[in-house]
């Protein structure tokens, strides 16, 4: 008993000197932490390392903590170094500026500079890895971002391009597009056949940082190619320490938001039977198949399944060879059926350090296979015209598949001009391609060992693409069927290559003259870029017969091949000088040549200047303690674009086979005959020159309590001369087309823009990050024709579609870029329109062309971007958005929908209409008339992404995020079809975005 109580004592005396031992190694961490100026840093992360036990200075830089002897205190913030110190009951902690971090912020072309020392409109994003929807493409990371930066998906077509538009267009006929260069490579602009997008070669997730140059004075260093704006894309690079290796994963389930209503089966069969203008034919052809209803949207969408995985590792090899390695794949399914993009790429980039950091190598490999199959998007509009009432299959010799004709019959002729199976154009047409890409560069970096302020930078790159396609339709396909049993169907096949080479050399003099209170930076190097691309492609007839069925039968199209080539060459520098580090000057200079011009137009001369005005540094602003930037910007440029759509050789003519397969008769001694295929010469125009782009730009960049508030406000005019022009009609005999490519016009963008970005709320466990943009843009051509006193209205293009398709747009001095040519409608007094009455707006008596007026454009005048992202705890919540003012769309489905009795029943065939058409109740199409040239202004929310952070997951040091994202689950808008945002504003066949669901995992090892 005695020893039971001795036993009791002794674990009772242990376990109080254990108590009094950890309550002396527990304190209260009282610290602040300062900048090196001495000024509170608001915001501050303060963690216990290797814990979750954490807090954020307070607006005096001030925190509190529960710590234990032993703990270490890390300490980070946005651009200062990241301080780890052993915890004391006392803590006065200095944070040094990440140097690295400031300088590198922003990547302009050629070199870097710090951000506030950047003189330009240019805006530098870090994709955020949280609040993010489905991305598949890097522009996808842009979207609502930028002020002034448009991108808009042309389709939801997976794997599609996107449209990007820096402060609107420049150009009427060459490319609107912006320059991308990646890792220092110049991206081609344009796709080669089988690849919808060339920007879907690279993997998002490899994506470190964009640099968006948006005026001439930040542009200009690119002179030829930046009239539209830079984009500079940075991938991730390795970094030095251990190992780590991180996965992302995504399964996503897309649907369809909407459909265009049309007649159901029974609203058909009802409208048709019940109405005054009703046929025996009609109602022969609607009762062929009584009690069958078939909804043909439902018929060619569906859910899709998709996947993302992606894996990387990290790290350095001795601490001099820094190292990023990463695999991605994604599997995209479309919502109409059979379409599918499959990606598989790879990257490494090594970036090793010698000769104690006086030689910087940086080498990067990125390598994509796509597979692509690609879904016929007529099928869209043919499931809207189908006949409700008639099935899908009905054991036809068309593949089995109902096929209007002559006499109604499964096996009868097929009646030619009636609409095709919108399923049928889905399963028995076989459409794919595959794509394979390599982006690679080696750039080295030299600062001379007895001149360390002087270094010469080489950068050799490339950027190759081929794809390899076939398109195959069965020979029973009812759109294509032929009655020669050797001639039906097709199988086209096609290879195509881009082969883009660039090699860039500059030295750079960068010194401190502290006895005149002076930094100078002045670079001057030379740039080769080489383009090739070279196409073949041939078409077969298929056989029918049973015993070669499917395989090539005779030559439908022959086989032809191009190789084309160009070449740019450039001499460039530019000069950086910051005085007292408050005023600050810039000036460019390129002179360019390339090979689309003749020799004696060949060389384009291309200068800018800005001026940076650093107004915080001012004495008579040092008493505001709360302001961290604000900096006046002026800036002045000229741009080059030679980036047209008229061939390689534009100035030069050569031989070409005749318009539409037209061939010639040549007949031998015995009377037989050879056809031959006509050739032609081109137009060509040896006079045409660099087309010049001139900004002025004044800016002001601010920002307020340590980076808490931040943005920026640019004003800009920018006028566009030497236009190109390939709509440009010359006088008969003078040149081998009616039209001819020249500088013939001017245009002229103005515009204003804002962005802030602000961190409303910060605190231990809550923080709020909220950003917005908004920027105007109008756009008029000033100059068009050899003569603006021309009784030419302008050049008209854009057909309506459908049969007989008119011209909808023109291009006019004193308007907008492709504004809608139409005529004004005439409404009663119920406000209903009155079919074919239009306004005589000349006032001649006569309704005609004459009477055609310009109404609206496809360009919105105003363009916002907003998001938001909520954490509490291990939870984060965020969105983002758009709003587009002042776009309008010509909505051509319903344009191309009457109810007249050709309209409804031609070639023997009925066709449905949407219900728009019931409200209007036009018997015949009116489709230049300004009623289908609808305000498709909208909102959009573009991701809702819901998040939960798990810091110790699966084994210490491992951390994980789970995360669930809706995509394009808002859509607010007054326009009547299926998706205001439309590419040209022409609302024709387009496939919709889908609404998707995504669950995601990222994992850090």
């Amino acid at each position: 008993m005695k020893r039971l109580r001795f036993k009791a004592l002794l674990i009772l005396i242990a376990g109080l000197c254990m108590s009094i031992s950890v309550f002396a190694q527990q304190m209260t961490v009282n610290g602040v932490v300062k900048d090196p100026t001495g000024e509170p840093v608001i915001g501050a992360n303060v963690i216990i390392k290797g814990t979750t036990n954490g807090t954020v200075t307070d607006v005096d830089g001030q925190f509190v903590l529960s710590a234990s002897k032993g703990d270490v205190i890390s300490v980070s913030f946005i651009g200062y170094k990241m301080q780890e110190l052993p915890a004391t009951a006392n803590m006065n902690i200095i944070l040094a500026e990440d140097s690295q971090m400031l300088e590198n912020v922003v990547v302009i072309g050629y070199g870097t500079v710090k951000k506030n020392d950047a003189t330009g409109a240019v805006t530098a994003i870090k994709p955020d890895e949280k609040n993010r929807g489905v991305q598949v493409s890097p522009q996808d990371m842009l979207m609502g971002k930028v002020a002034g930066v448009s991108v808009a998906s042309s389709t939801g077509q997976p794997g599609s391009s996107s449209s990007i538009r820096i402060r609107g267009g420049s150009s009427l006929s060459a490319k609107n597009d912006p320059l991308v260069v990646i890792d220092g490579v110049i991206m081609n602009n344009s796709a080669p056949d089988g690849l919808s997008n060339p920007l879907s070669t690279v993997n998002p997730v490899d994506i470190e940082s964009f640099t968006v140059l948006k005026d001439a004075s930040a542009a200009a260093i690119y002179g030829s190619r930046a009239s539209n704006g830079v984009i500079i894309i940075t991938t991730k690079k390795g970094k030095s320490g251990s190992v780590k290796i991180n996965y992302s994963g995504n399964v996503s389930i897309s649907t369809k938001r909407n459909k265009i209503e049309v007649m159901s089966a029974d609203e058909y069969r009802d409208y048709i039977t019940t109405s005054p203008n009703v046929t025996e034919g009609m109602l022969t052809a609607l009762n062929l198949h009584p009690g069958v209803s078939t909804d043909w949207q439902d018929e060619v969408l569906r859910t899709a399944v998709s996947t993302d995985h992606n894996l990387s590792a990290y790290g350095s090899v001795k601490e001099f060879m820094p190292y990023r390695v990463s695999f991605g794949y994604t599997d995209q399914n479309g919502i109409l059926k059979t379409s599918n993009f499959q990606r598989y790429t790879g990257s490494l980039s090594l970036t090793p350090s010698l000769f104690n950091d006086h030689l910087n190598v940086n080498l990067n490999a990125k390598g994509v296979y796509i597979k692509n199959r690609f879904a016929d998007t007529g099928a869209l509009g043919s499931a809207v015209a189908f006949d409700p009432t008639k099935p899908v299959y009905n054991n036809s010799k068309y593949g089995g598949f109902f096929t209007w004709t002559g006499d109604y019959t499964p096996d009868g002729t097929r009646s030619t001009s009636a609409g095709v199976n919108p399923v049928s154009m889905l399963e028995m047409v076989d459409d794919r391609s595959t794509a394979k890409s390599f982006i690679g560069n080696a750039q080295f970096d030299y600062k001379f060992h007895f001149l360390p302020e002087l270094r010469i930078n080489m950068n050799m790159g490339i950027d190759y693409t081929s794809v390899e396609g076939k398109k195959y339709v069965d020979p029973n396909a009812p759109g294509s069927y032929q009655p020669d049993n050797d001639a039906t169907g097709s199988r086209n096949i096609y290879n195509n290559s881009h082969n883009n080479k660039i090699f860039d050399l500059y030295g750079q003099y960068s010194k401190d003259f502290e006895s005149i209170s002076s930094h100078f930076d002045v670079m001057a190097g030379y740039s080769y870029q080489s383009y090739r691309t070279k196409t073949d492609k041939v078409t077969y007839y298929l056989s029918r017969r049973p015993e070669t069925f499917g395989q090539n039968a005779t030559v439908s199209n022959e086989f032809k091949e191009t190789d084309t080539k160009y070449v740019l060459a450039s001499f460039y520098g530019r000069m950086n000088y910051s005085l007292m580090n408050k005023y600050l000057l810039t000036f460019t200079l390129r002179d360019d040549a390339s090979s689309r011009f003749a020799k004696n137009r060949r060389w384009g001369l291309f200068p800018s200047l800005a001026l940076g005005w650093k107004l915080n540094e001012e004495s008579f602003l040092k008493d505001f303690n709360s302001l961290d930037e604000l900096k006046l910007r002026l800036g002045w440029g000229v741009t080059g674009q030679q980036d047209i759509n008229q061939g390689d050789y534009p100035y030069l003519s050569f031989y070409r086979d005749g318009k539409g397969g037209a061939m010639y008769p040549v007949y031998d001694a015995a009377g037989n005959v050879t056809w031959v295929n006509v050739i032609a010469p081109t137009a060509a125009n040896p006079n045409l020159k660099w087309e010049t782009t001139t900004t002025y730009n004044v800016g002001v960049d601010y920002s307020f309590l340590n980076n808490r508030i931040s943005g920026s406000v640019d004003g800009y005019i920018r006028k566009t001369k030497d236009l190109i022009n390939a709509e440009v009609n010359v006088p008969a005999g003078t040149d081998f087309a009616e039209y001819v490519v020249s500088n013939i016009g001017s245009l002229e963008n103005k515009g204003v823009e804002f962005s802030i970005n602000t961190r409303p709320v910060v605190g231990k466990d809550f923080n709020w990050d909220l950003g917005f943009n908004i920027a105007y843009n109008k756009t008029k051509i000033t100059e068009l024709t050899y003569n603006d006193n021309s009784d030419s209205p302008g050049k008209r293009f854009e057909s309506t579609g459908g049969d007989g398709g008119l011209r909808l747009k023109i291009h006019s001095v004193g308007y907008a870029p492709g504004s809608f040519y139409v005529f004004q409608q005439v409404y009663d007094k119920d406000g209903n329109p009155i079919e074919g009455e239009y306004v005589d707006r000349n006032g001649d008596g006569v309704v005609n062309d004459n009477d055609l007026y310009r109404y609206k454009n496809p360009v919105a005048d105003v363009m916002m971007g907003f998001n938001s992202k909520f954490s509490y705890k291990n939870w984060d919540l965020g969105f983002n958005g758009r709003i587009s003012l002042g776009n309008y769309n010509f909505n051509a489905t319903a344009a191309n929908a009457a109810l007249g009795v050709n309209e409804l029943f031609g070639n023997n065939a009925l066709s449905n209409k949407p219900v728009s058409a019931l409200e209007t109740g036009f018997q015949t199409r009116q489709r230049l008339s300004d009623y289908y040239i609808q305000n498709a202004s909208y909102l959009k929310i573009d991701n809702i992404t819901l998040g939960y952070n798990v810091s110790k997951f699966l084994a210490t040091g491992c951390n994980a995020r789970f995360y669930a994202t809706v995509q394009n689950p808002i859509v607010i808008t007054k326009y009547d079809g299926l998706d205001p945002e439309v590419n040209d504003g022409m609302d024709n066949n387009v496939y919709p975005r889908p609404i998707t669901v995504l669950f995601g995992v990222n994992i850090n090892f």
